[in-house]
């Protein structure tokens, strides 16, 4: 599709790369008979999905939308977990999903008399260890209160008809020893129930960055594969970020640059509009030829156009000084962006583009004022 704006900003999605990924999941599903699906939450550009169709099961979803999302645009299996559902969410999920699973018995109490035949019913478990640093307390549903998943306490004869499997999400960012160091916990609080007939599926729910360079998928698979064996169980994994890892740019323009004790840039892409985990996580996206404040000698802060006084980027060096209309090309800006993206104070919406294996570049959505529009009545 030929474009019809101007070059930034945009979202650049790489089709290698993306493949790329999608086949090391796959190598997994294959080596150890697991099965394997996209959490929309992270990565939903649902006309990439025919690349992602064919090596994985199907996806899961947060909420009614995300699931029909999935049904209607990849053609697999549809899973869902929520804190808790509405009876509307829940009919609707209900008619949408081939498994849901439960954040408490009250809400499996509350929907039993619905449950249908041929969808898989589980359970959310809170295995009570965390695994992660303190940077991504936000991020662990291990975390003392949390609301997330039923504690083994609560396990008191508790009536389990219709429920056929469990679930633990309890990773963010990370590597297969912290997973090892997680099944410990949920064998340790939970092993009498995984060895109960009914239970014939364990979701290990996401956060495995299983398409880092560095990640340990010898480990995986035998973790995944020695827990099979020993619970006579299929396991279930929930990738969204390694779904679309490195798969993505956003690509940028300087708009102007300001002085207040030091040099300030001001792109056409904002933190809150565009790129919110910067703010919410907190983290440092990785700029094309750029260092920090000390690494080369010309030290900016990026920032962006809106109105937030906090729309800060962070500090980056770079080797020349920079001017309006100078490019910069943030990395890794596939996961965790799109989804997140908000049209605050209106500003501009960056194209979405693919970069094919040659090279070329198709337009798959231009953004309009009617879309910003249409948000708000």
């Amino acid at each position: 599709m030929e474009r019809k704006t101007r070059e930034t900003p945009a979202f650049v999605i790489d089709e290698a790369r993306l493949k790329r990924n999608a086949e090391i999941l796959a190598s997994v599903r294959e080596r150890t008979g697991c099965k394997v699906l996209l959490a929309l939450k992270a990565f939903a550009t649902w006309p990439l999905f025919s690349i992602l169709r064919e090596h994985l099961d199907g996806v899961c979803a947060s909420s009614p939308w995300e699931a029909r999302l999935g049904r209607e645009t990849f053609g697999k299996e549809v899973h869902a977990f929520a804190a808790a559902y509405s009876e509307e969410d829940f009919e609707e999920l209900n008619a949408l999903c081939d498994g849901i699973d439960f954040n408490s018995f009250a809400q499996l109490e509350r929907f039993r008399s619905r449950m249908r035949p041929g969808v898989r019913y589980g359970l959310r478990i809170n295995p009570e260890r965390s695994v992660q640093d303190a940077a991504r307390a936000t991020y662990d549903p291990c975390a003392p209160r949390s609301r997330l998943g039923i504690r083994a306490a609560e396990f008191s004869a508790p009536d389990l008809s219709g429920i056929s499997g469990l679930h633990f999400h309890a990773l963010c960012e990370q590597n297969a020893d912290a997973l090892e160091r997680m099944l410990e916990a949920v064998e340790e609080r939970f092993g009498d129930l995984l060895r109960l007939p009914e239970i014939e599926w364990v979701n290990f729910g996401g956060g495995h960055h299983v398409t880092r360079d560095d990640y340990d998928v010898e480990l995986l698979c035998r973790l995944i594969s020695e827990f099979e064996a020993k619970y006579a169980t299929q396991v279930v994994l929930e990738p969204g970020e390694a779904v679309a890892l490195d798969a993505g740019e956003l690509v940028a323009s300087v708009l102007d640059v300001v002085e207040n004790e030091g040099a300030i840039a001001i792109l056409d892409v904002s933190c809150t509009c565009h790129l919110p985990d910067v703010m919410e996580m907190p983290y440092r996206p990785e700029i094309v030829g750029a260092g920090r404040p000390g690494e080369k000698p010309f030290v900016y802060r990026l920032t962006g156009p809106s109105c937030l006084a906090g729309d800060v980027i962070g500090d980056y060096a770079f080797d020349e000084p920079l001017a309006p209309g100078r490019r910069l090309v943030f990395l890794d800006m596939a996961h965790y962006t799109l989804v997140k993206t908000t049209f605050f104070n209106g500003i501009r919406h960056p194209d979405v583009l693919l970069r094919r294996e040659d090279g070329s570049l198709d337009l798959l959505r231009h953004f309009e004022y009617v879309d910003f529009k249409r948000r708000l009545g």
